[in-house]
């Protein structure tokens, strides 16, 4: 009875360990989801400027035609999947690639962000033609961004990609996970209207340079809109799954303690009884 009341105890204070381990991967998910929305603001104020700009150079093309117009060509797609990079997040990698299920054709090129999402790729036979890791704080979304956005135009460059969407999970009140689908290329200039009174802004490029560049850093902007928020998301959904995890270990814990009282319990007794016994034996 004694060793099973040890045993008891010692797996108590396991349940406690991990208990506190979890508490801490929970905050930590939730410093970082707060983190990714604060980095959000500006990324959207960054976009918003560049949005303007675009609108006030299409005011320098003739009739305000966006440079790209012209006959069209055979599409070929490329499909950026944003997965997570990190484990106990649930089923978030699945999740993705289930959504993108009607979106990946074959022969269309997936560029595949997060390393949790290689494993699933490769168990659906997806080829992938691209990754990188997700970030795992807020302030690398640039660097990734940069890096994303110079694959997807090197692929335009040299493959003919006249395509580029993405598909990545947004952070959400609800327990169901929500998917955000994003077209990049073509670009849709319909977004951004020409100033109907405007005093044109002294430039020192082509206009049609100008706007060219002006679309990539637009580009960009949504590109490290969409890593912090596929990172805000993945951490919400790490957040759920600590929580989860904690009431389970709460549950368990409430069985541990009530078993070891009642252990305790009859450890008692019989120490009487025995010591009633030897008593009596005594006598």
């Amino acid at each position: 009875m004694s060793e099973r009341f040890a045993d008891i105890s010692a797996r108590i204070e396991t349940i406690h360990k991990l208990g506190s381990v979890i508490g801490a991967m929970r905050g930590i998910a939730a410093s970082r989801v707060q983190e990714a929305h604060r980095h959000l603001d500006s990324i959207r104020t960054f976009a918003a400027t560049i949005g303007t700009a675009i609108g006030e150079a299409l005011a320098f093309l003739p009739q305000g035609e966006p440079p790209d117009a012209g006959a069209a060509v055979p599409e070929r797609h490329a499909l950026i999947l944003f997965t997570a990079e990190q484990g106990f997040a649930g089923g978030f990698s699945e999740k993705i690639f289930e959504a993108a299920r009607a979106d990946l054709a074959e022969g269309d090129l997936l560029f595949l962000l997060g390393d949790r999402g290689l494993p699933v790729a490769e168990e659906q036979g997806i080829a992938v033609a691209w990754r990188a890791p997700m970030i795992s704080h807020s302030a690398q979304a640039a660097t990734l961004a940069t890096r994303l956005a110079d694959a997807i135009f090197a692929r335009m460059a040299r493959e003919g990609v006249t395509r580029v969407s993405l598909i990545h999970a947004v952070p959400a009140l609800s327990e169901e996970m929500q998917i955000a689908r994003k077209v990049l290329v073509p670009f849709d200039f319909g977004r951004f209207p020409v100033p109907e009174t405007l005093v044109a802004p002294r430039i020192t490029l082509p206009p049609g340079d100008l706007l060219r560049r002006l679309v990539e850093e637009y580009i960009f902007a949504e590109l490290a809109e969409a890593v912090m928020l596929s990172f805000a998301a993945e951490n919400e959904a790490r957040m759920r799954a600590m929580i989860a995890a904690q009431d389970n270990t709460a549950q368990t814990l409430d069985e541990m303690i009530r078993t070891s009282r009642r252990l305790r319990q009859q450890e008692i007794t019989e120490e009487i009884v025995e010591l009633a016994s030897a008593g009596l034996s005594a006598r």
